[in-house]
């Protein structure tokens, strides 16, 4: 990436922006939940503090929508940070965002010091990308650091506008992000094998696309696996489906025959809920709805991530956030660590699929790379342009 490094700024004595992504998961009263986020920001924060730099830090967390929500504020953020970098964060709450307490506290921030904003969605203008709220957080400091890979193809005022108004660069957890997906596009060791889950196929079309010329086999289950069952003409009950996407489905399955692996059998419910049992079935019956992968489907799975160099997975297998549901995607996640373990590349591509593997107590070494974006990640190994980090300053400028 021909852009601005965090270590090609001189930060001595400068007042640094960092945009982060603190959008962790948090209980009722706003209390961390999972912290591997806050912990990706820990490489950028402490080379910053070495350079002798004042860090005034922002992110959003969640999606209040341009109100404030107590329960989504960064107030406990800053506790966890603060815990997990051993030094002080003072947390400076806005109006909603900014306002006079926020400016005085940055007019007087020193060397060695992090203050860090409020959520930036607070604000109304953050989503809506507006030039005149770029404008305000970039006259906040010298220079401006975007760590945030998992928003970077997201067009909002912290990600893609500040850059113009500011010397910009990235910082270490988006090199790292780079770096590791990066593999994943040109010459691969294969066969190479792609995972897809989630729940539709307007979110992933052009993942599925760009998969079907890249890898070996693409294995499709979840919500985005009823579609192309659809499509083929076999029975999905009352699965979630997108009839607008049929046609695509078909065009991808006439095309590529050999990659597209879909589930044989499924576990089935009559609604979603704790009072109903599932069942599992080879054909999803009339007035059900499925919600894993079956036992057939694992093995079959199974047997293509066996063969494979390669594996990039992104979205859960089947309704994962109920426990009794989450049998299938637990599986996967125990397959896939079994590639790095014989030698191999794998990748998993953070949401979701991330959230899966910590539910399921693996360790993340188990597997080459954990993505901490999820849209970020689909979009980079699809070849695309990440807009936040194109707005970043020219090494040769």
């Amino acid at each position: 990436m021909n852009k601005l490094f965090i270590e090609d700024l001189d930060l001595r004595g400068k007042k640094v922006l960092v945009r982060l992504d603190l959008n962790v998961p948090g209980d009722s009263e706003g209390n961390v939940t999972g912290d591997g986020r806050v912990w990706a920001a820990l490489p950028t924060l402490k080379y910053s503090l070495d350079q002798g730099a004042a860090l005034i830090l922002c992110s959003h967390r969640g999606r209040p929508k341009g109100k404030v929500v107590e329960k989504l504020s960064l107030r406990r953020v800053a506790v966890r940070l603060g815990e997990l970098l051993k030094h002080d964060i003072r947390f400076v709450p806005g109006d909603p965002v900014m306002g006079n307490d926020v400016l005085a506290a940055i007019k007087a921030i020193k060397p060695g010091e992090i203050i860090l904003l409020e959520n930036l969605r607070f604000d109304p203008r953050e989503k809506k990308n507006d030039p005149a709220f770029a404008r305000e957080l970039a006259a906040l400091a010298d220079l401006y650091i975007n760590d945030a890979f998992p928003v970077s193809h997201r067009c909002q005022a912290s990600v893609c506008s500040v850059p113009g108004w500011i010397t910009s660069a990235y910082g270490y957890q988006v090199k790292k992000e780079e770096e590791f997906l990066a593999r994943l596009l040109g010459d691969v060791e294969r066969p190479y094998v792609g995972i897809l889950g989630g729940a539709k196929v307007s979110t992933k079309l052009g993942v599925i696309s760009a998969f079907l010329e890249q890898v070996d086999k693409l294995l499709i289950g979840g919500g985005l696996s009823y579609t192309f069952m659809a499509a083929m003409g076999r029975p999905i009950g009352k699965s979630i489906f997108e009839h607008h996407y049929l046609a695509t489905a078909r065009s991808f399955l006439k095309k590529y025959p050999d990659k597209i692996v879909l589930a044989v059998d499924n576990y089935v419910v009559e609604d979603i809920g704790p009072q109903y049992e599932s069942k599992l079935v080879d054909r999803i019956p009339d007035g059900y709805e499925s919600i894993d992968i079956g036992e057939k489907t694992k093995k079959l799975f199974a047997a293509e991530i066996a063969k494979a160099k390669t594996v990039f997975w992104n979205g859960p297998l089947g309704f994962f956030e109920d426990p009794r549901h989450a049998a299938g995607t637990r599986f996967i996640a125990e397959e896939v660590a079994k590639v790095k373990e014989r030698g191999g590349y794998s990748v998993i591509g953070g949401g979701d699929s991330a959230a899966a593997i910590s539910q399921a107590g693996l360790n993340y070494r188990l597997y080459s790379f954990i993505s901490t974006g999820g849209g970020a990640a689909l979009e980079f190994v699809e070849g695309e342009k990440l807009p936040g980090l194109e707005a970043l300053t020219d090494k040769d400028r």
